[in-house]
Parts: C-alpha cells; sequence; structure tokens
C-alpha cells in the first residue's frame, strides 16, 4: 500500500496541468466529474468535445478492485491476455464466498475449509501477476478499498457494481465485468460511453432519524432504477458539506441502483479528515494543496442548470428517513406513510429479521449511531422480537468496534455477530429458524443493504425485504413490527412503562482512534507461484476461446425463452448456492435464466424445447441445442442485465450458444459485458415489436452489413410458414464489432 504514495504523487503533481488542458480545449468551465474523466483519457493527444451519452472514450484507470466471486473469471481470463504482471495496482478481496450461517469465527472456518481451492487459486495468481490479496475476514471490497486505496480525484473500476462506493472519498469508481477489469491490467485502452451529467443540490443538514441513506433512498424513488443509466451523478451545494465521508461513501455506493455509471462528490475536509484518521495524511495534504482542482468550478456552482443534463434538489433538513421495497430498490416511501402502504398491500407486517452491515452500511458511525439504540433498548428492559444480525464493513471496524463496546451493545439485545463479509446482503444467508425450512413462506425483513429483489437475500421469493438506514433497521428489529414509526410511536418497558426510542447519537471517528491487530492484507511475492488449478475440479476451469461469429450463426435461431418483467442478473446468473462455481464456467452454466418469467406460461425456468416439445429448465434446452449446433435468442423487456456486474451473466449465455439478446433496453455494465463476450446486444427500434415474436419462432437478424450507427433488420419465420420483421437499434462502434466478429473482446487482442 506504501507504494501507492508514489503512484498518487506523480499523478497530483500532473493532474492540475490536465484539468487546465481539457478546460482550454472545452472552452467552458467543468464540472467535477469532466475533471476527473479528462484528466484520465487514455491519451492526451486524443482529446475531443465528446458528446454525453453518445461517444465511446478510451480512459486510463489508475487502479482495479476485484472481490473473490468476480475476481475468479477476471483473473482466468486475464492468465489468458499473456502479460506478465498487473499494469496498474490491482486487488482481490474475499469478501462472497462467506456464507453467515452460526457466527464469525464458525463461518470463516467453515469458508476457509469449503473454499480452499478457490482461495488458494486466487492467491497463487495474485502473487504472479503483481496483485494485493486480501484474505477471507479482512472486510467487504468497498469498505477495504475506502480504508486503503481511494483518493480524492482518482479513477477506479472494480469487478462489482457497488465500486462507486469510492465516490465518497472523490474518486470516479465504476463497475465493470472481468473482461473491462483485464483491459485495465493489460495496460489497454478502457472504453467507456462518455456519461452524461445528474447534478443532485443539497441543501440543509441532516437531523435526528434521517441519515446519509435516507438521500440514497429518496434519490432512487425519484429515479427509478434506470433513471442515471450512462450517468455520473456528482452531488454539490453547501449540505454536501454537512455529511461525512462514509456517509457520502453509502450515497455513492447505492448509486449503482439507479443505473449510475460512477457518483461523486466534491473534496472537502471531512474526506481530508477521514485521509487522516485512515494513516494517509500525506494524501490529505496532496489533496488539500489542489483543493480547488476537486471541485466543480465556480460557475458550475452558480449556475448548474447550464451545465447538467439534469437537476435534482433535495434539502436535508426536511428529509424523512426512508424504508425502500419490497422486491425493488426504487419503491421509496417516507416513514411517515409506510404503516399505511403495509396495511393496503397486506404485507406481512411482523418483522422477522434486522440485518445491519453491507457494503453500503458497515463504518463506525453506522454501527455507533445503530448501537446507540441497541443500548436503549438493553437499558430500558424492551424486549427485542425479531432476530438481528450485524456484519461490519472490515477488520479494522469489527476490531475498533468490539473494542470501544459497540459489539457488546449488539450482543446484550440477543444479535448474531457475522464475519467481516458480505453475506445476507448477496445471498450468503442460512436462515436459522425450523420455519424456515418452508422457503415459500410469506415474511418480512428489513436490511441496511442496497437490494432487495425476490429470492436475494434467502432463496425465498416470498421475502419481502425492505431497505433502510441502519438507524431506522435497528428501530423496527427492536419493535418487531413494519407499523412501527420510531419518530411518533412508543414501545413498552420491561416494566410496563411507554417509552419513546430515543434519537440515534453515534461519533464518526472512533475517540480513541482506529485499531487493528491483523489487516488480513497479503502483498505479492516474487511472483514465482505456480498457479494452483486442480484439472479435475469442480470449483476451476481454464478458459478457451470462443469461436468468431460466422455469416450464418444468427440464421433462423430458435428462440430460447421470451422474458416477462424485470430479469435483473440475479434472475440470469443466480448467487447464493451457485457462488461456488464462478470460477467453473460450464458448471455455473447449470443456473443460466433460472430466474426469469418465461412470458408464455408465467414459470421460472420452465421454456419450450422445439427439439422435443416439452417444457424443460432453460440451460437444458440451450445445451440441447448447442449439440445441434443451434445459436439462440433470448428475448426480454426493459433494463435487462440489471443489478450487479457479474459478467457470468453474459458469459453463460454465450457458452451455451446463445447469439443475441433482444431487449427493450439494457443495464449498462451488462450490456458492455455482453459486447465484450462477443454477443449481440439489440433493442427493439419500436418497443411494440416485442409482442410480435411468438414461442414457437425461429428468428434471424441480419449482420452482413454491421455497422456503427445503422439499424439490423429482424425476421421472425412463425410455425404456421409465414414471416414478418422489424428494426433493431445497438450501440456498437467500430471496435465493439470487431469484438462481435472475433467471438469476444479478449479474441482481439
Amino acid at each position: 500500500m506504501s507504494k501507492d504514495i508514489e503512484i498518487i504523487r506523480k499523478f497530483y503533481k500532473d493532474f492540475a496541468r490536465r484539468v487546465d488542458s481539457a478546460r482550454n480545449y472545452l472552452a467552458r468551465p467543468l464540472s467535477l466529474s469532466e475533471k476527473i474523466l479528462y484528466a484520465h483519457l487514455y491519451d492526451d493527444n486524443q482529446a475531443n468535445v465528446y458528446k454525453r451519452g453518445e461517444d465511446y472514450v478510451n480512459f486510463r484507470p489508475d487502479r482495479v478492485a476485484m472481490q473473490d466471486a468476480t475476481a475468479q473469471m477476471a483473473l482466468l481470463q486475464f492468465m489468458n491476455a499473456g502479460k506478465e504482471k498487473s499494469a496498474v495496482p490491482a486487488t482481490v478481496h474475499c469478501d462472497h464466498l462467506i456464507q453467515a450461517n452460526m457466527g464469525a469465527k464458525y463461518d470463516i472456518e467453515t469458508a476457509i475449509d469449503n473454499n480452499s481451492e478457490v482461495y488458494d487459486f486466487l492467491k497463487t495468481v495474485s502473487n504472479k501477476y503483481g496483485i494485493g490479496f486480501w484474505k477471507p475476514g479482512a472486510g467487504i471490497i468497498h469498505q477495504v478499498v475506502l480504508e486503503n486505496y481511494a483518493f480524492p480525484g482518482g479513477m477506479m473500476v472494480g469487478t462489482d457494481s457497488h465500486t462507486p462506493n469510492a465516490g465518497g472519498l472523490g474518486m470516479i469508481a465504476i463497475g465493470v465485468g472481468g473482461a473491462d477489469a483485464v483491459d485495465v491490467m493489460s495496460g489497454m485502452e478502457w472504453e467507456l460511453k462518455m456519461p452524461s451529467l445528474t447534478g443532485v443540490k443539497l441543501t440543509g443538514r441532516l437531523n435526528g432519524w434521517t441519515s446519509p441513506k435516507d438521500v440514497i433512498l429518496k434519490l432512487a424513488g425519484i429515479l427509478t432504477v434506470k433513471g442515471a443509466t450512462n450517468s455520473v451523478i456528482e452531488y454539490f451545494g453547501e449540505g454536501t458539506s454537512s455529511i461525512s465521508a462514509t456517509g457520502k461513501a453509502t450515497i455513492c455506493n447505492m448509486g449503482a441502483e439507479v443505473g449510475a455509471t460512477a457518483s461523486i462528490f466534491p473534496f472537502d475536509e471531512n474526506m481530508a479528515e477521514y485521509l487522516r484518521r485512515t494513516g494517509r495524511g500525506k494524501i490529505a495534504r496532496m489533496a488539500e494543496d489542489i483543493a480547488a482542482y476537486l471541485q466543480a468550478d465556480r460557475e458550475i456552482m452558480e449556475t448548474p442548470e447550464k451545465y447538467f443534463d439534469k437537476i435534482i434538489e433535495i434539502d436535508l433538513s426536511s428529509l424523512e428517513p426512508y424504508i425502500n421495497g419490497p422486491f425493488t430498490p426504487d419503491a421509496a416511501v417516507p416513514i411517515s406513510e409506510f404503516a399505511a402502504k403495509v396495511r393496503a398491500n397486506s404485507y406481512p407486517y411482523k418483522m422477522e429479521a434486522g440485518l445491519i452491515g453491507s457494503c453500503t452500511n458497515s463504518s463506525y458511525q453506522d454501527l455507533s449511531r445503530a448501537a446507540s439504540i441497541a443500548r436503549q433498548a438493553s437499558e430500558d428492559n424492551i424486549d427485542v422480537t425479531a432476530t438481528l444480525i450485524i456484519n461490519p464493513g472490515s477488520e479494522q471496524i469489527r476490531y475498533t468496534a468490539e473494542r470501544d463496546g459497540l459489539i457488546a451493545d449488539f450482543e446484550k439485545i440477543g444479535a448474531v455477530i457475522m464475519a467481516n463479509a458480505c453475506g445476507p446482503c448477496i445471498g450468503q444467508w442460512k436462515r436459522q429458524t425450523d420455519r424456515d425450512s418452508d422457503n415459500t413462506r410469506k415474511n418480512s425483513i428489513v436490511t441496511s443493504f442496497n437490494r432487495n429483489f425476490a429470492k436475494r437475500a434467502d432463496g425465498n421469493p416470498n421475502t419481502h425485504a425492505f431497505v433502510a438506514s441502519p438507524e431506522l433497521t435497528m428501530a423496527l428489529t427492536i419493535a418487531g413490527d413494519l407499523r412501527f414509526n420510531p419518530l411518533t410511536d412508543k414501545l413498552k418497558t420491561g416494566d410496563g412503562r411507554e417509552v419513546m426510542l430515543k434519537e440515534p447519537e453515534g461519533e464518526v471517528f472512533p475517540p480513541k482512534g482506529f485499531a487493528l491487530e491483523d489487516s488480513g492484507y497479503v502483498a505479492p511475492g516474487t511472483g514465482q507461484d505456480e498457479v494452483l488449478i486442480n484439472p479435475q475440479s469442480e470449483r476451476l476451469q481454464l478458459l478457451q476461446p470462443f469461436p468468431p461469429a460466422d455469416d450464418n450463426c444468427l440464421q433462423n435461431m430458435p428462440l430460447l425463452i421470451k422474458i416477462e418483467g424485470k430479469c435483473t442478473t440475479d434472475h440470469i446468473s443466480m448467487a447464493g448456492a451457485w457462488l461456488r462455481f464462478r470460477g467453473h464456467l460450464e458448471n455455473i452454466s447449470g443456473n443460466m435464466l433460472m430466474g426469469a418469467v418465461n412470458v408464455f406460461n408465467g414459470k421460472t425456468n420452465s421454456t419450450l424445447n422445439f427439439l422435443t416439445g416439452n417444457y424443460e429448465a432453460v440451460s437444458d434446452v440451450a445445451k440441447q441445442y448447442k449439440a445441434k449446433q443451434l445459436s439462440s435468442i433470448v428475448v426480454a423487456e426493459e433494463n435487462y442485465g440489471e443489478g450487479s456486474s457479474r459478467e457470468h451473466a453474459a458469459m453463460e449465455p454465450r457458452f451455451l450458444n446463445v447469439k443475441v439478446i433482444l431487449a427493450k433496453s439494457f443495464a449498462r455494465i451488462h450490456e458492455t459485458n455482453l459486447k465484450k463476450q462477443g454477443m449481440l446486444a439489440i433493442s427493439f427500434a419500436d418497443k411494440n415489436d416485442y409482442d410480435r415474436i411468438r414461442e414457437n419462432d425461429r428468428i434471424s437478424v441480419d449482420t452482413k452489413n454491421f455497422k456503427q450507427g445503422e439499424l439490423l433488420n429482424v425476421t421472425l419465420i412463425h410455425a404456421d410458414g409465414t414471416q414478418e420483421s422489424f428494426k433493431a437499434n445497438h450501440t456498437y462502434n467500430e471496435l465493439q464489432i470487431k469484438w462481435f466478429e472475433a467471438g469476444s473482446a479478449l479474441n482481439s487482442l
């Protein structure tokens, strides 16, 4: 980590010059996002007046971060790139493969035992290619990055959709698939569509029960899950300075839930203080020396409507606590209206579990404020009727919180302290009650996480998951009732009194400073280690290049499935138990599209096999088509691929010979992942054409004159012999068309 100081010093030395050059070239003031983006152009000589939302631009990010589930496929691809070491600083973080079950000690030991070959692979491949390695239990990738690597003005990519968390320290941080990470680690140009700019002006100051989480929960309700697609959300206004760096990170983290490319706050004293408190005083001083360059230009702040593509204003002083859900993170409701929503929709009002932590809300400040409420419950002898689970964000957070008594505050009211890992947030949760043997039972939980898609936390499609701040999650856990509003309602104490919970209190930083015995970091060594992969492994498999495209591969394709409604990456490639196969493309492909709803029968994992005439599992049908050398096509609705960055959702269809995804629209990361793997991602020019597609159709897409900016022709061959055609849009540029023709971006290197 100390070696990064010299890299950052060199970066800051040249940052002002790069920004000044961009400002002169564009002949106008610059937002903070634009300063960082233009300062990271791959080639200064290629500066241009790039059109937001249209032009693809080549960038040179400063670093790469990978979590263990996605790192496997990313590094398997990097091994095929022919490089001796990563061209930029890079790290691997073991946070996804630890199941939350009995508690931290047991769960980490179990994870190490069950995942030893994956951890050995990640450790040895990291050592070989000069990549830092964070052991299981060290912490959640985004919290660890914030504590150790993020710096104002920098640019990074990470193989996780919540990489934008680092925007809390003024960094453009972007979630990507593994193939994108390979480009950056290989020293290649990294391509991104120049994002549009969504400005969010914050006024006033947070107070009482309201927390930074409520800013993004409210914003999610305004923008919806795709309202910021291909956009950077840039926060500005006097309200930004009242929010801590970790609070800013929480807000940036959940920008992924509205489709944002990244989210960012301007550099301020809160960021400088966080850098100092986490042992990076030198970086704080360097940032302070160029502070004006780490904020939007003055003219932007004075007349933001002239420079942002969209502006939203939020008054922090009047902001209520929010609770979002169920089943989608943009179903936003202020707490004052939530009880009525619960009643109107007949949601199970008994709250069964409260879960605090995740990459979104697991800082010291988060735990401190939640612990203040837990202390009152203990002191007033208030029964806590729901299960309470805590996931600290890092070993530094956990160790410090234990030293300061916060962990004891939670344990006194019955909390289980899980590992410093993602756990339930990504489906790695083994629920403990007898009733949970029924995995279709209706029930309600509240979390401080970021996503609440059906089945995500526990595999139960009827778990109504709601997202809130740690403070509100704690209050509802104590009450055990979704209809409880801590701002207005009372609870009974053990001696029969009725009391209101006090407003949460907490420290931004531990009064005695952060403490740590073992960070869990392993620096790369000599680079001589053999990369460990057992040829007989069920968990890891070397990759074989995908075949290049040919003129006939998109002709007369059977429809694999026509999907109805939301189809996230969780629907395409489920996590949970399937995480164990993230390094084995053949085995994990068995879960392909198993969560997608078939429009023709209303069922999941059930699609018509035209070879047999039977309804079968989607992956089984695709395997049979592949065995017959038949390409197939998937048809979907809006925002296809919403959710995480997992490129398995693109690689699995590619592996099973699905050649085309035809959707009404795509989520940004997933569309890029499809392109990188040599897939054809196209959208209906007229969305009503979705209704034309029948269950027994054979479909052809004409790519003989595949060119940038030109529509493609799609022909439907119906079972009755009739045909009809329509046009489809695409966003491929000349380079991406070469990826398609070569069979993948990696093939074209």
